[in-house]
């Protein structure tokens, strides 16, 4: 039997268990409680869209028609999985979302926007304004809004493991197809009813454009990220190493204000204050403050359980330290800023997104979803990598199950103290140890420009 039937089979048996899968989707759509045949349709036919954009994305990166009919079988797992969430209502939207749209609906849709409905910033009320005009129960609506940027997310760690490894055609795709199936992504849009995939896929395309030499789309891309979350901040730093790597020149980062403005400009025409519009981020900053860290496998996790703490000082040191990390990581590229290639870049990024959420205090277990998609890329770039993947995705994923559950996954007591999340701490403490230590020794090592 040769290679090439052998392939040619293997494709076909993945496309024909994706079309089952398909067919198995549709049949659980016609099974979701909320909205009746109309609303079942209408999800069925977003599932079809978005089935399409992945391909027509797939096509557009350059896959081949011979392999494109075996990613059938990872996207419709994906969808599948995603249609199993679209039930749940958790604590956020029962508590936020299913609010903030019913508020819309009750106040005229985009009339509403100047009333101080939310504490999102403007981009995404400007959706939640928009579905209050629309037949649909605004729970799918939320939730399939997360599953478009799901599919943009995968598009963007394609592309940013493309631009590191041209010529290679099996590393981006299995990017593209990890990012689609990684559990903290599934849950975090599908189950959660959360958004964080808007800014992850922003990130991900700004990066992957400075290191394919679009510069101007690379910041106006992390502005659009950082009108949408202030966890965008953990990554901006890393535009200062872009910069003094020639990757970026100064008038591009000029461009991040402007564009920003443009992404608000229409909630202030709406008549929505501009102190609000502004101030948004410092609401959230300020709004849970009573404790050191909330769900979060972050470095205050290693306190044990029951221990009183100072907050306001303890605080204050992980805001230092996570300072300290970042001037740190900030000093050594720049002094290596003649040997900065493409993966430096992205290992700084990694230790970034892990260093930071994990020093600041008051993190919640999402925010870490930088540090997943990235560690991830990284892995797919350099297979070595996959301790520093599995720990981080690990450690995050079991937060989410205690948020999730209202549950602690693993709990741990030694010498009459209790620690909660210690596990997870421990797990993603291990992973920016590896990180740190595989960038600077990568300078060591000389490694070849990507």
């Amino acid at each position: 039997m040769t290679a090439s039937f052998r392939s040619r089979r293997f494709v076909l048996c993945c496309a024909a268990l994706g079309g089952l899968l398909l067919l198995l989707t549709g049949g659980f759509v016609f099974r979701l409680a909320l909205g009746g045949v109309p609303a079942r349709l209408s999800v069925l036919l977003c599932l079809a869209a978005l089935l399409l954009l992945a391909l027509a994305l797939l096509r557009r990166e350059g896959c081949g028609r011979q392999i494109l009919p075996a990613l059938l079988l990872p996207i419709a797992l994906a969808l599948f999985l995603r249609v199993l969430c679209l039930d749940y209502s958790s604590y956020d939207y029962r508590d936020f979302l299913s609010q903030w749209a019913a508020y819309f609906r009750a106040h005229g849709g985009f009339a509403a926007i100047q009333d101080p409905v939310g504490n999102y910033n403007a981009p995404y009320l400007y959706f939640m304004a928009l579905i209050s005009y629309l037949p649909f129960p605004d729970l799918y609506a939320i939730k399939l809004f997360s599953v478009l940027f799901d599919v943009l997310l995968a598009w963007g760690g394609l592309r940013l493991v493309k631009v590191l490894l041209p010529g290679r055609e099996a590393p981006p795709l299995t990017a593209f197809c990890l990012l689609l199936l990684l559990p903290t992504v599934v849950l975090n849009g599908a189950f959660w009813g959360q958004c964080d995939s808007i800014y992850g896929a922003f990130v991900l395309h700004a990066l992957a454009c400075a290191l394919d030499g679009r510069p101007g789309w690379s910041v106006s891309l992390l502005a659009a990220a950082f009108s949408f979350k202030l966890q965008t901040v953990f990554l901006i730093p890393l535009w200062c190493v872009l910069w003094f790597a020639g990757r970026v020149k100064f008038r591009h980062l000029c461009l991040f204000f402007p564009v920003y403005g443009l992404t608000i400009l229409p909630a202030f025409l709406l008549g929505k204050p501009l102190g609000d519009i502004l101030g948004v981020y410092w609401g959230q900053t300020y709004a849970y403050t009573d404790k050191l860290m909330y769900n979060a496998p972050s470095v205050f996790a290693l306190v044990p359980y029951y221990a009183q703490v100072d907050v306001d000082f303890w605080s204050k040191v992980g805001i230092a330290a996570a300072f300290l990390l970042v001037l740190a990581l900030l000093a050594l590229l720049f002094f290596h800023r003649d040997a900065l290639s493409g993966w430096n870049i992205l290992a700084a990024g990694v230790v970034m997104a892990i260093g930071v959420p994990y020093l600041l205090p008051y993190m919640h277990e999402r925010y870490f979803f930088l540090a997943d998609c990235l560690t991830l890329a990284w892995f797919c770039v350099d297979k070595r990598r996959f301790p520093i993947f599995f720990l981080t995705a690990a450690a995050s994923l079991s937060s989410y199950c205690v948020y999730l559950r209202l549950k602690y996954t693993l709990v741990l007591s030694f010498f009459g103290q209790t620690w909660v999340m210690g596990a997870e701490s421990l797990l993603l403490l291990s992973a920016l140890v590896l990180a740190v230590w595989t960038l600077a020794a990568s300078f060591a090592q000389k490694k070849p420009a990507l």
